[in-house]
């Protein structure tokens, strides 16, 4: 555990400083803050749908550029695509780094109940929870523990953490 610090490794363990003394994250993120960064990753996942969309204009018109004409999704396939983006967006972000873009500008990271880095089974299923029942977001305001629904269904925390550097094994 005594491994060197490199900034943005990936890793098990969260945040440490060079001195290789392990901190506590300050605290548990309300209901505020976490709203602000899942406006963020809103955005973000709306672009990145709009880029598959693109995408996929751009094969079509590949394949054939003279009976091309824009694509005229259905909602529920608009649904579907912003739900798979949503929840790869999501799974990536907590499982490589335990946070997405809008985590990072706010500062907070979601971390297993032992204060680790989500397993990719995890990151999965709290996408899930969290894309599917997006309003369990505001239990985190009323419970004392500020614990979200996908919270406790997943057993992670959310908490104030700005640091960008993990911990790297050391690999005994």
């Amino acid at each position: 555990m005594n491994g060197p610090i490199r900034p943005g490794a990936s890793s098990r363990h969260v945040a440490a400083p060079a001195s290789g003394a392990a901190t506590a994250p300050r605290g548990r993120a309300g209901v505020v803050t976490r709203l602000l960064a899942a406006a963020v990753d809103g955005v973000v996942v709306v672009v990145l749908a709009a880029l598959v969309d693109l995408g996929a204009a751009g094969a079509r018109f590949l394949w054939s550029p003279v009976d091309f004409r824009w694509p005229q999704p259905t909602t529920s396939l608009v649904v579907a695509v912003l739900v798979a983006v949503a929840v790869v967006y999501l799974s990536v972000g907590w499982a490589l780094a335990g946070r997405t873009y809008g985590s990072k500008l706010i500062g907070l990271r979601v971390l297993s109940s032992r204060l680790e880095l989500l397993s990719w089974i995890r990151s999965v299923l709290r996408a899930l929870v969290c894309v599917l029942w997006p309003v369990g977001l505001l239990w985190c305001g009323i419970d004392r523990t500020r614990r979200s629904v996908a919270d406790l269904v997943v057993r992670t925390v959310v908490v104030y953490d700005a640091q960008p550097y993990v911990r790297v094994p050391d690999g005994s």
